[in-house]
């Protein structure tokens, strides 16, 4: 597990920093080539491989600030340029073109971060330019002796090198790019799985909502099993009173703190934030016996449990409408209306009270 974590926070620098890391290894790449053309004297590759150190060091502070399109354009030219004078100096046989086959991913890697729509012909445009330069360089250079001979062991080091750097970045690029695809696709399903939350849930008490309370109760009446279960509405007394006394600040921890102590003493239930200061209370194989005890309860609980805000005991009570399923309801709006009708009589009649029947 441990091992997994260092690859993902590896491979989630290379995704973020994947500019500033290509930069880097070129640069590299080229004080490598550097001290191997000094030491077989090579002076134009040499002073070649100095303007591009000094090219790659100058993109580093382009890339710091964000100028993202000169750099890959500097990148691109550079490595052309260096290929060029490469094979006609020390010739074809030492491997240089390879880094044209180096920069076919980075082409196609950074290219479709800086070139979208019909403006990505330019990165087909920058691939078929790259391969007709390896032909040319072929057709013009493969047979034609070099204007310095390097010793056959720096020849072969220049191979192996430059066919090192091909390999290196057609894997990493290829992994870079696996890696920021997959990571892409973890976040748009997290971010999909959140958006179907929020669409059920309500943000401040994370109790449902009407679009993912109602199908539970529509499942409830619809099922081909016998169906009992109860439904309770209830309403936090004078809220408005306490938003405007204290704020509603104060309104929204009263809220969650009501919704805390429904939550511990409905364990199992389906509860739903109606709205506002609403709350319905879904119990599955609760008799209308039971339920009404079980209300009767929590009222008395709500009642002689006041919110505490910044040291501030704020009492806050709940009107309840309890309504049994019958088989006249037809719709989850008929029984939730049922129990709405029942808690508005309470409220009309004193307040903090459960209301389980119809007056007569």
């Amino acid at each position: 597990m441990k091992d997994k974590n260092i690859i993902d926070k590896t491979m989630h620098f290379l995704v973020h920093n994947s500019f500033m890391f290509t930069i880097v290894i070129m640069c590299l790449v080229h004080l490598t080539l550097l001290v191997l053309m000094y030491f077989e004297k090579v002076t134009p590759l040499v002073q070649i491989n100095i303007m591009s150190v000094i090219v790659y060091l100058f993109c580093i502070v382009l890339s710091r600030f964000g100028h993202i399109m000169p750099v890959y354009v500097s990148l691109i030219l550079e490595v052309s340029v260096y290929v060029i004078a490469s094979c006609h100096y020390i010739g074809w046989k030492c491997g240089s073109v390879c880094f044209l086959c180096a920069i076919v991913p980075i082409i196609i890697y950074f290219g479709c971060f800086l070139f979208k729509g019909k403006q990505r012909w330019i990165i087909v445009f920058l691939l078929l330019a790259n391969y007709a330069m390896y032909v040319t360089l072929y057709v013009r250079l493969a047979d034609v002796k070099p204007i310095f001979e390097v010793s056959d062991i720096i020849q072969k080091v220049l191979m192996i090198f430059s066919s090192f750097v091909m390999v290196f970045s057609v894997i990493v690029y290829s992994v870079i790019y696996i890696y920021s695809s997959e990571y892409q696709m973890v976040s748009l399903e997290e971010k999909n799985q959140k958006l179907s939350v929020d669409a059920k849930e309500d943000a401040l008490t994370s109790l449902l909502n009407r679009r993912g309370f109602l199908p539970v109760v529509e499942s409830l009446m619809k099922s081909d099993t016998p169906t009992h279960f109860c439904v309770s509405f209830c309403d936090i007394d004078n809220f408005k009173r306490i938003n405007d006394s204290y704020g509603h600040d104060c309104g929204d921890e009263v809220l969650r703190h009501i919704t805390w102590i429904i939550k511990k003493e409905m364990h199992g239930c389906d509860i739903c934030r109606w709205g506002g200061e609403e709350i319905i209370i879904l119990m599955k194989d609760y008799d209308l016996a039971v339920a009404r005890e079980k209300m009767e309860y929590l009222r008395k609980c709500i009642e002689s449990n006041p919110t505490v805000f910044f040291n501030r005991r704020v009492e806050a009570t709940i009107t309840i409408g309890l309504a049994e399923y019958e088989d006249i309801f037809k719709e989850p709006d008929d029984i939730i209306k049922k129990a709405d009708e029942r808690m508005y009589y309470g409220k009309q009649h004193g307040k903090n009270i459960l209301i389980y029947e119809d007056a007569v």
